[in-house]
């Protein structure tokens, strides 16, 4: 029987395939690519340890998320092809920039909120990135708050197209202002750090700046929310009443 991890911290490639659940091939590919360390050599046999398992896993987690090969071999190369400074840079990259817990609901209870049936008003809230299927008709709200207040509206009798176009039109607006937030820390975060050569002190900068700005991102556009709602509103409801005054005059 061939040694085991635990007792020897050694594997060979077929062995590290199985517990990785990665194609012998698939390791091989890495290592040309310079993602993954070569294997210790004994004869003719490579063994890989621990350190291999973690980078393998690292990469697998980094592809379930959406990074590319090639993106993966630049985030090491930025880090000094540390597994743990890249599980760390992108752990700060994708923890979301508030406190919503996404919620658990069936496609049913939807449709009854809601007052339809539609499919089409059900594929563009999938579209805008309200919702995320689950699979066997259920969903998950990614936005429990907002989910709430187009409740509010429909009912108040809000008809779901309205509300749909309203939604689209409120996600194009964050979305111009969450790019705006990125360019000022690309340009006065990011490229000076790019600029002085990736230091490893300049990766310290950008994941302070990274947690500092995370809570604070919302919190400016709450802010500001507020006051444009607020005078927004008392310019409406003033126009609504002289309306009234002009009428019974």
């Amino acid at each position: 029987m061939a040694p085991m991890l635990a007792e020897t911290g050694e594997l060979t490639i077929d062995e590290l395939a199985h517990r990785t659940g990665m194609s012998a091939r698939n390791i091989r590919a890495h290592q040309s690519r310079g993602l993954l360390a070569p294997p210790t050599l004994r004869g003719r046999t490579g063994y890989y340890g621990l350190e291999h398992v973690d980078r393998v896993q690292l990469i697998q987690e980094l592809q379930s998320t959406g990074f590319n090969l090639e993106l993966i071999g630049r985030l090491l190369a930025m880090t000094g092809d540390s597994t743990e400074e890249v599980r760390r840079f992108t752990s700060a990259l994708q923890r979301p920039f508030g406190d919503e817990r996404p919620q658990i609901v069936a496609q049913a209870d939807l449709q009854q909120r809601f007052s339809s049936t539609a499919r089409e008003p059900l594929e563009r809230v999938l579209e805008l990135g309200f919702l995320r299927t689950l699979g066997d008709g259920r969903f998950e709200e990614v936005t429990p708050q907002a989910w709430r207040g187009a409740e509010v509206f429909a009912e108040l009798g809000v008809p779901v197209e309205e509300l749909l176009a309203v939604a689209t039109e409120a996600r194009g607006h964050i979305d111009a202002i969450a790019t705006a937030f990125m360019r000022l820390f690309v340009e006065h975060v990011w490229k000076p750090f790019e600029v002085a050569g990736r230091p490893e002190e300049g990766l310290e900068r950008v994941l302070e700046a990274i947690e500092r700005l995370r809570p604070l991102a919302s919190a400016t556009v709450q802010s500001l929310f507020q006051l444009a709602m607020g005078e927004a509103a008392d310019k409406r409801l003033r126009a609504e009443l002289e309306r009234l005054e002009q009428q019974r005059s």
